[in-house]
């Protein structure tokens, strides 16, 4: 339901990493507050990088952002729901450690070919701060972990709405590539506030009608959803995946099409259909993964057994087994995995990542009938006999798994942009730059006319 979190951090790098390198030596960083987020700041060096970054990824496309005012305002809205959304993590409990931090450094820099005195070069090339990066870095980690929390205690999927799904995709479906454009409304909005709102919405749709703007133009312009800088793009998406005051509604319409205004519980939407596809081609074909039947031995690192003496013993019951003693003898008297040694070691079929990299990779060095050589993992030292190989086809079990995650992440997006409007109608947010500038709180956005 969430991003993983290579993608993210790769996304990541190129947003900080691509910059103009001369717009970032133009612009000097001003150490003045662009924003009061409650207890903490939004500093004016932070907008502009963030800015620039946004600019750096429409190079070429330059007339789709809106002019400079609306997009640093755009911008800001952002970051304010990134400390927003870091405080309640660290609040509910949320950390990164710095072993955890320096790891993601270390992936990122190998994503792109170098080390990390690498990535601070080319970061420091593009004049980005390596301490800024490394802070936006924890900021996107501790905030995934955030939303990864939100579904695991707020969104559940049950077999039957999976059952629907995938009666529905047997009968034959499409998939739908959509954009929408949110103006959002606060809880309990009051009647001004739904007639600002109405006003606002329909000046956009007749903007975007009379080719004044694109979609994704206005969508950057104007949309208060959190993916507004990216033109409003909402991926491709089954039925299943559209809520229902949609979804029967955008089977009629034809590729281009805006459907809306819609009052829905967020505010006021547009949404327009990018294109089509059928689903039976987007998922054709099967899926089959190496299964293996594997037995193991495992001596675990204890305060009592150092990682020398565990060794010690694993690399000796190996040399048992080798000179003629039997696996699964060895294994009920001596492995100190509780779950297996019952079975004599036996872990049953499981596909190579069943229990991480190192144990897949030592699994698959050997041949049938083989045993390891000792090697460690977090567990303790192990030892493992393959007993077994074979080719499971999991299409079906992929193919629920697929609905199971697009009926989550639909369901997903919706509770946590409303647990966003929430988390900024419940701030205090005061500007001190752009067209917002004052300096008492500022509420929930009121929408701007376009």
């Amino acid at each position: 339901m969430t991003k993983t979190l290579p993608a993210v951090l790769a996304t990541l790098l190129a947003l900080a990493g691509v910059s103009a390198p001369a717009a970032a030596q133009q612009t000097q960083p001003l150490d003045r507050i662009a924003a009061v987020v409650d207890e903490d700041v939004i500093l004016q060096s932070e907008l502009q990088r963030a800015v620039n970054n946004i600019k750096s990824q429409y190079a070429g496309r330059e007339h789709q952002l809106p002019p400079q005012g609306v997009l640093e305002r755009q911008v800001l809205e952002r970051l304010v729901l990134v400390k927003l959304q870091v405080a309640r993590a660290e609040s509910s409990g949320i950390r990164v450690s710095g072993e955890e931090l320096n790891h993601a450094l270390a992936s990122i820099a190998q994503q792109n070919g170098t080390d990390l005195d690498g990535l601070r070069q080319r970061l420091a090339q593009d004049g980005i701060g390596f301490e800024d990066f490394r802070n936006s870095v924890r900021e996107e980690i501790v905030t995934q972990r955030l939303r990864q929390s939100f579904a695991q205690s707020r969104i559940s999927v049950s077999e039957g709405e999976v059952d629907a799904a995938l009666a529905q995709q047997n009968a034959g479906g499409m998939q739908y590539h959509l954009a929408h454009i949110l103006v959002a409304l606060p809880d309990g909005a009051s009647a001004e506030q739904i007639a600002t709102g109405q006003s606002k919405i329909d000046g956009i749709k007749n903007l975007i009608g009379k080719g004044e703007l694109d979609f994704s133009a206005a969508a950057v312009r104007y949309s208060d959803s959190p993916n507004a800088l990216e033109g409003g793009d909402l991926g491709w998406r089954s039925l299943d995946e559209i809520p229902n005051a949609f979804s029967m509604q955008i089977k009629e319409m034809k590729a281009g099409d805006v459907l809306g205004p819609i009052r829905g519980p967020s505010g006021f939407q547009l949404l327009k259909l990018v294109e089509v596809r059928d689903s039976d081609n987007a998922a054709a074909g099967t899926h089959t993964v190496t299964e293996f039947h594997a037995r193991h031995i495992l001596v675990r690192v204890t305060d009592q057994v150092d990682d020398a003496a565990a060794k010690a013993k694993i690399e000796t019951l190996r040399a048992r087994i080798a000179g003629g003693a039997d696996f699964q003898a060895v294994a009920k008297e001596a492995s100190d995995d509780a779950n297996s040694r019952g079975q004599g070691g036996d872990l049953g079929w499981f596909p190579a990542d069943a229990f991480g990299p190192d144990f897949g990779r030592q699994v698959e060095s050997v041949q049938d009938g083989g045993v390891t050589a000792a090697f460690r993992t977090d567990a303790g030292w192990h030892i493992v006999q393959r007993v077994a190989t074979r080719q499971t086809d999991v299409t079906d079990d992929n193919k629920r798994a697929q609905i199971r995650d697009q009926i989550g992440r639909r369901k997903l997006d919706d509770e946590y942009n409303r647990f966003l409007q929430e988390l900024r109608g419940d701030a205090y947010v005061s500007f001190r730059t752009g067209d917002r500038a004052e300096g008492t709180a500022e509420p929930a956005a009121d929408p701007a006319k376009p």
